[in-house]
């Protein structure tokens, strides 16, 4: 009996093996070229934030350069503002805040319940242990911590976008995107096939819609959110409120945890500057602000709009930021939103398709 009737012959054509050497090839590009479609990517969503904006000024028959020239002013404008009212007097707080820092952490010492406990004189290894037990070597650390950390803040700030040219790049190719119309649409339709360019299209413009949204939508939340832990703290007679209302503001990008990461320096600064009471009061602020945010600002503004997930922004954001850092972080939600505008597609194709099924089987 022949041994080979049991064999199966698998033949890989050539077009099977070009396929993979393209596969492999478009792989490596990417490696090597990542930074730059990185830059591209940023731009995108930044102009697909403008584009809701743009939207607005083409209905009042605006021409559409002179709508995101228009755009482009008020944001600079509104950034001149920031820094002009809030990042100087944000980064005259951050040093007061730096420099009573080591002041703070020194008085965290009356929290240690063992070196305050009536217990230390009846029990010498009660006392040896609580001796050993101090928070000078964890202040210490802190102390180095924070000085390495503003020692490398200006150099960390200047690699945010990768440097001046990144962010010359990302502004430039954000207003050319802005100002051609069809920018992106056209440059899908060069690298889709053309039995998928219909749905390409179709998708890109249901998702460039929702990331303009989003992002609007998180700044919106930022905002509010910002003014309201900034009202609450500054009646609380809190110090350093500004600086811990813009650090809330920041936090909003991340969903759930944002909230509770942002009130966790509020507390401790009230806990040891103004005693166990005006800390609780601060739990209770950010608790209302939070409750605020769940059950009507969040809701409305970001969910209702964008349909994705808080679990899946957040592993988002994970993903993002440990591949591409800071800029991952900034892109990581709006491919989310792509990637939720997909798998909804697949899903009612899928749908359609058991009902397709199901039908026929009934004939």
């Amino acid at each position: 009996m022949d041994n080979r009737l049991g064999e199966k012959i698998i033949q890989i054509g050539s077009g099977t093996i070009i396929k993979a050497l393209l596969i492999v090839v478009a792989f490596v590009t990417f490696y090597y070229l990542r930074d730059i479609i990185l830059v591209v990517l940023l731009a995108v969503v930044i102009a697909s934030s403008v584009e809701p904006g743009t939207q607005w000024f083409l209905r009042r028959r605006v021409p559409r350069v002179l709508a995101v020239l228009l755009i482009y002013f008020v944001a600079v404008m509104i950034l001149v503002i920031v820094f002009y009212f809030l990042f100087l007097p944000l980064l005259n707080q951050s040093v007061t805040l730096l420099s009573g820092l080591p002041g703070y952490l020194g008085e965290l010492q009356v929290w240690n319940p063992l070196q305050n406990s009536e217990l230390l004189s009846s029990s010498s290894v009660i006392e040896g242990f609580s001796k050993n037990f101090s928070l000078a070597q964890i202040i210490e650390q802190i102390d180095a911590s924070i000085s390495s950390l503003s020692n490398g803040f200006f150099s960390t700030a200047s690699t945010v976008f990768g440097g001046v040219l990144s962010f010359i790049l990302v502004i430039v190719l954000s207003f050319y995107l802005s100002v051609e119309s069809a920018g992106v649409a056209n440059f899908l339709r060069i690298v889709t096939p053309a039995k998928d360019e219909k749905y390409i299209l179709d998708l890109w413009q249901r998702s460039q819609h929702k990331i303009g949204l989003w992002m609007q939508g998180q700044i919106v939340l930022a905002v509010i959110v910002a003014m309201l832990v900034f009202l609450g703290l500054t009646l609380l007679r809190v110090e350093n409120a500004l600086l811990l209302a813009v650090l809330a503001g920041i936090f909003e990008i991340i969903p759930i945890f944002g909230p509770i990461l942002a009130a966790i320096p509020a507390v401790t600064l009230t806990l040891v500057s103004g005693g166990m009471t005006d800390a609780l009061l601060v739990v209770g602020l950010y608790i209302i602000i939070q409750q605020f945010e769940n059950q009507l600002i969040y809701p409305l503004v970001v969910r209702k709009i964008v349909g994705v997930p808080p679990l899946l922004s957040i592993l988002a954001l994970i993903v993002g930021y440990k591949l591409a850092g800071f800029v991952g972080l900034l892109i990581s939600v709006p491919l989310a939103t792509m990637l939720v505008e997909l798998l909804n597609d697949i899903g009612a194709n899928k749908a359609a398709e058991v009902k397709r099924l199901q039908s026929s089987s009934k004939k």
